[in-house]
């Protein structure tokens, strides 16, 4: 279940990644920190930002970005500067690379990043 947070959560995951989110990313989180967006034909949950401001959004937040990121990181052709964004148990990742905005689908059995669009709604 989507949940508001705050923009010092999403400030903090940023310094903790290195980079700043896309401002369509960074407006979601506020809005819904997780849930569902639509990509490429396909359905993602969300990878929300560590929120422990009680139980219940600590609960969830337990899959959050920087932790998902960590994991994606250790895979042998995922990109070192990737961002994790979201996952629906394919193996591959929407990612951002750098400090740019364009979403790609990092795919797992090339290890090839393809432009793509998401629908943030």
């Amino acid at each position: 279940m989507p949940f508001p947070v705050s923009e010092q959560r999403i400030v903090d995951a940023e310094e903790a990644l290195g980079r700043a989110f896309p401002p369509e990313l960074r407006r979601r989180l506020m809005r819904e920190n997780g849930g569902e967006i639509s990509l490429e034909d396909d359905d993602w949950s969300l990878h929300p930002v560590w929120d422990p401001t009680d139980r219940k959004t600590m609960g969830r937040s337990a899959s959050h970005i920087i932790a998902e990121t960590a994991t994606a990181r250790s895979w042998e052709s995922f990109p070192s500067d990737g961002v994790s964004l979201a996952s629906n148990g394919t193996g591959d990742r929407p990612i951002v690379l750098g400090c740019a905005d364009q979403i790609f689908l990092w795919e797992h059995e090339t290890g090839k990043c393809l432009p793509v669009e998401a629908d943030w709604l």
